[in-house]
């Protein structure tokens, strides 16, 4: 394909818009990384694979191998093509278009979740991919957004979560009055990370299923929501640093929780 003006070129480029993601029911995954862990864990999603000739070559063992075997549409395009297509400002040879999931919350609670994070009103991509990432590594089993933060499949968000979007149930759309209801029904108590908590985080009950409420990059939590959880836990800062990025204090959150948790699996 060398056409960067064809309809279909178009098409993928569109999918950079919230609108049309939302009509499509579709989102693009930039990057090696990306697709790789799409192609391996969500390969019944991937509509179409694209790669320049030299990606092709590049990534035949981990990314064209496996995305033939599964099946795929795999289409080898030329640079500028990608590059038509593509949402970075320097594209890294290949991309992959995937039907968005929808996860409920009901599924993630009927699964009997340990360690969950809620997202609200958190408006910065960067920070919402790394928040994924995160809790991806920390073994959390899903991630809860709002439906007044960003949208996880915005192509910053995507490329921000390394992957980790295609390794856990990220639910979408929330109120988060309601799902602190939720919650509770279902036994995982929610913990507001806010630095006016009186418990430090050393402190913080981590025993049982719970799961970490976020607040806005510059606001952080309302009132509201601090008064519906069961307890409001602060990251404490030993330095002269005013406050932590809302990534690195899920982060930190979501280890303490992790190794809490599996302490607990340990045989005694």
């Amino acid at each position: 394909m060398d056409n960067p003006r064809s309809d279909r070129v178009r098409s993928v480029a569109a999918l950079s818009k919230r609108s049309v993601r939302s009509r499509t029911g579709r989102f693009v995954v930039e990057g090696p990384q990306g697709v790789r862990e799409a192609v391996r864990h969500a390969p019944d999603r991937v509509r179409d694979v694209y790669l320049t000739a030299e990606a092709a070559a590049r990534y035949a063992g981990d990314v064209l191998g496996p995305a033939r075997e599964a099946g795929l549409r795999v289409h080898e395009v030329t640079p500028e093509v990608l590059a038509a297509m593509a949402d970075a400002e320097a594209p890294q040879g290949l991309l992959a278009v995937v039907d968005t999931p929808a996860p409920t919350l009901e599924d993630v609670l009927a699964a009997g979740p340990r360690l969950l994070v809620l997202l609200t009103n958190v408006r910065d991509p960067g920070n919402a991919g790394t928040v994924i990432r995160g809790a991806d590594a920390a073994g959390a089993d899903a991630v809860l957004v709002s439906d007044a933060s960003v949208d996880v499949h915005a192509p910053k968000v995507v490329r921000s979560t390394a992957g980790s979007l295609f390794h856990l149930p990220v639910v979408t759309g929330l109120d988060v009055a309601a799902t602190l209801t939720a919650l509770r029904a279902a036994g995982v108590r929610s913990l507001a990370a806010d630095g006016t908590g009186a418990t430090a985080l050393p402190d913080a009950d981590l025993d049982g299923p719970h799961c970490w409420v976020m607040g806005n990059e510059a606001w952080g939590l309302p009132a509201e929501v601090r008064d519906a959880c069961d307890d409001i836990v602060r990251v404490p800062i030993h330095g002269l640093a005013e406050s932590l990025n809302l990534a690195m204090a899920a982060t930190i959150c979501l280890y303490a929780s992790a190794g809490v948790l599996r302490s607990g699996d340990r045989p005694g």
